[in-house]
């Protein structure tokens, strides 16, 4: 009678290792994410740069997630740089250290700046912030 319990519970207990052992464990390492921004104002002059604090805030974290960047000015002219002093050419790719950033528009132009600029990760996602700077007119002296 020991025998039989003896293997009735060896038996039990191999299928509950080999249930236990599956192939099918699945780690999410893609986890969607946006970028947030304070707010920048609306209207610049020839010369003068608009301040973008931007915060990449994460759905789920996955330590090896890499971002880049890439931006597009659809209307008007002007540079983009981040904070450590990189100026962006349109359409390139950038890589992204932090999550946390300033990026600073410079218009060149007395025309409105469109200016779209793109967020992936290493693992497919992607966001997209669209800003636009119309011309400030107004002269300093004047007051117009």
């Amino acid at each position: 009678m020991r025998k039989i319990a003896a293997y009735i519970i060896y038996t039990i207990l191999i299928a509950c290792i080999a249930c236990a052992c599956s192939s099918d464990l699945d780690l999410k390492q893609s986890y969607e994410f946006k970028v947030t921004y304070l707010p920048v104002p609306q209207k610049l002059k020839v010369g003068e740069t608009a301040e973008i604090r931007c915060q990449i805030e994460r759905s789920g974290y996955y330590k090896n997630t890499a971002y880049k960047l890439r931006y597009f000015q659809t209307d008007g002219e002007g540079t983009l740089r981040l904070d450590d002093g990189t100026i962006f050419l349109p359409n390139d790719y950038y890589d992204l250290d932090r999550e946390t950033f300033r990026l600073f528009f410079t218009a060149g132009s007395e025309e409105q700046n469109n200016i779209d600029i793109y967020f992936f990760d290493s693992e497919g996602n992607s966001f997209t912030l669209n800003l636009s700077f119309n011309y400030d007119s107004k002269d300093e002296n004047n007051n117009e």
